[in-house]
C-alpha cells in the first residue's frame, strides 16, 4: 500500500469519528508532511484522494475542509439484552431471508452477498474453467479432509496482514464460513453448555447455537468500540460459559472495528477464565483503513482461538471455501468436520489457490474496499433523504452492511410484509438476536453499485417507514 493511501485513510478515519467537524479546516499540507515525514506531494496525493471520497473539500489559498454538506446520522444506541442466557429463537424470520432466490423483480437488500460483477474476478473465473478442461480432472477427485495444499500455504501468507505467523499444518478448509463457525462451535462445546456472543450478533451463529442446543448470553455491544468487556467480566463471574463468540473485525451487522488495546484484554479475559475465543474474520479483508486490523488469533499464545474466515464475502459465496485455524482444537474440528461435510470441493479450491498465487487478491480488494465505502456513504444519504428524521445509523468501517434503527416500537416485520409487495426485501433486525430483541431495527446491503434502481428501493422502504409510524400515530390519537 502506498503511503498516501495509507495517510488518507488515517485521515478519513479521523474525520468519520468526528475528530474533524463539518465546516473544520484540516492540517496543511505542510504540517502533515513534517507531523508523519512524508513529501508534500504525498500528502497532496492523500488529499486528492479524500477529495474524490467527498472527505475533503479544497479552497482555494485556505486549505482544505471537512465539507459542509456531510451530514452524519446518529449511531444506533447500545443494545440492553437480557443478561441471562436464552434459548435462541427466530428461525422462521432466517428462513424467509435466506429461502429468497434471486429474483429481477425483487431488489435484494437484506442478505449479506458482494458485488461479484467485479471484472477484477475474471483471472478467477479463468482458473476454474481452465482446471475443468485439464485431462487429469483434478478437481474431480477428493483431496485430503485438510484441504488443498497450495490453497493452504497461500491463505496462511495471507494471514501475515492479520497479525498471525501460521502454517500451512495450522489451516484446515471449511465449507464456507458457516462450516467453521460450526465446526469450531462443536469442537468447543456440548448440549446445554452456553456461549457469549456479541448483540447484536450474526444470524447463523445464533442458529447454530439452536441446533446443538446450547444457550447464548448476549453481551452489550457499542456500535464503535464492540463488545462490552466490563459486562463480559460480569457474565464470565456469573456463568459457566464455555466460550465467546464474536467478529471484531467490520463487525456483521454494525460494522466497527474493536481497538486492539480491547482485543488484547478481552483476549486476558478468556485466558483468566480458561475460555475459548471463536472469532469470525470473514469481512477483516474488507476494512477501508490501512494496514488491515489485526485478529485476536493474532495475539494468541496459548491457542485458545478458533480463527475462522472464507472468500464468500471478498471473492463470492458460491465458491463455498471457508477456513480454520484452530489452535489447541485442531484434532477436535479435524473430527467434526469429518463427520459433517468431509472433504471440501477440490475445484474452488484449486481455482482460488491460483488467483491467489497469480497477484490478483489485492488489486481486487482494493477494487471492493473504495466501491463498498462509497456505497456506505450514497446509502447513508439516501437514508438521511428518505428515512423519518431521528433514524439512527451505523458507520461501518469496512464490509457492506448498514444497521438501521428506527422508533422503539416499530415493527421491522410487519415492514418487510409490505415491502415484499413492492419487491423489496431487507434483513429484520430480530434474527440478530437470540430472544428477538431489535424488532425495531434492520440491515440493509449497499454492496451494488448505486443504481436510481437501487435508490428507488431505499426510497420505498423510508416511504413504507414514514407510513407505518403515521398510521399508528393516527391509531394512537
Amino acid at each position: 500500500m502506498t503511503l498516501y493511501v495509507n495517510l488518507a485513510a488515517l485521515l478519513g478515519s479521523r474525520i468519520e469519528n468526528g475528530f474533524y467537524r463539518p465546516g473544520d479546516r484540516l492540517p496543511s499540507v505542510r504540517a502533515l508532511s513534517l507531523e508523519h515525514g512524508v513529501s508534500l506531494s504525498t500528502v497532496q496525493q492523500a488529499y486528492r484522494l479524500l477529495e474524490d471520497n467527498g472527505l475533503a473539500a479544497p479552497k482555494p489559498k485556505s486549505g482544505y475542509f471537512v465539507p459542509m454538506g456531510r451530514t452524519v446520522p446518529a449511531l444506533p444506541a447500545v443494545g440492553k439484552p437480557a443478561l441471562r442466557p436464552v434459548d435462541i429463537s427466530q428461525w422462521e424470520q432466517v428462513l424467509e431471508l435466506i429461502r429468497a432466490v434471486p429474483n429481477a423483480n425483487v431488489i435484494q437488500l437484506g442478505r449479506g452477498m458482494p458485488d461479484v460483477s467485479s471484472p477484477t474476478l475474471k483471472p478467477l473465473l479463468r482458473s476454474l474453467a481452465s482446471i475443468s478442461r485439464r485431462l487429469d480432472m483434478p478437481g474431480l477427485y477428493y483431496d485430503n479432509i485438510y484441504g488443498v495444499q497450495c490453497l493452504r500455504e497461500q491463505i496462511a501468507r495471507l494471514l501475515l496482514d492479520s497479525g498471525c505467523q501460521l502454517t500451512a499444518n495450522d489451516l484446515i478448509i471449511a465449507t464456507g464460513c458457516s462450516e467453521a463457525l460450526s465446526t469450531s462451535i462443536r469442537a468447543v462445546c456440548r448440549e446445554g453448555d452456553i456461549v457469549a456472543v456479541d448483540s447484536p450478533s450474526f444470524h447463523g451463529v445464533m442458529q447454530t447455537l439452536k441446533g446443538l442446543g446450547i444457550k447464548a448470553l448476549e453481551i452489550p455491544t457499542d456500535p464503535v468500540t464492540g463488545i462490552s468487556l466490563e459486562a463480559l467480566e460480569l457474565a464470565l463471574e456469573q456463568w459457566p460459559i464455555k466460550a465467546i463468540q464474536l467478529t471484531p473485525n467490520c463487525n456483521n451487522p454494525l460494522g466497527y472495528l474493536m481497538p486492539d488495546a480491547r482485543k488484547r484484554a478481552l483476549l486476558v479475559l478468556a485466558q483468566r477464565y480458561d475460555v475459548a475465543i471463536i472469532e469470525d474474520d470473514v469481512y477483516g479483508d474488507l476494512a477501508y483503513s490501512y494496514p488491515r486490523p489485526r485478529t485476536i488469533k493474532s495475539y494468541d499464545d496459548d491457542g485458545r482461538v478458533l480463527l475462522c474466515s472464507s472468500f464468500s464475502k471478498t471473492l463470492a459465496p458460491g465458491l463455498r471455501i471457508g477456513w480454520v485455524a484452530p489452535g489447541r482444537y485442531l484434532e477436535q474440528v479435524l473430527h467434526m468436520k469429518y463427520i459433517s461435510t468431509g472433504s471440501t470441493a477440490t475445484q474452488p479450491q484449486m481455482a482460488i489457490a491460483d488467483f491467489l498465487k497469480g497477484g490478483h487478491y489485492e488489486p481486487h480488494l482494493r477494487r471492493m474496499r473504495g466501491q463498498y465505502q462509497r456505497g456506505r456513504d450514497q446509502m447513508t444519504d439516501w437514508i438521511i433523504r428518505y428515512f423519518p428524521q431521528g433514524t439512527r445509523v451505523s458507520r461501518p468501517q469496512g464490509s457492506f452492511m448498514l444497521w438501521v434503527e428506527l422508533a422503539d416500537d416499530f415493527d421491522t416485520l410487519r415492514l418487510n410484509r409490505f415491502l415484499l409487495d413492492q419487491g423489496v426485501q431487507v434483513a429484520v433486525g430480530s434474527i440478530f438476536s437470540a430472544s428477538g430483541k431489535y424488532r425495531n431495527c434492520l440491515r440493509m446491503n449497499y454492496a451494488a453499485k448505486p443504481t436510481p434502481l437501487i435508490e428507488e428501493a431505499v426510497r420505498k422502504v423510508g416511504a413504507t417507514i414514514t407510513r407505518l409510524l403515521a398510521e399508528k400515530d393516527s391509531t394512537i390519537g
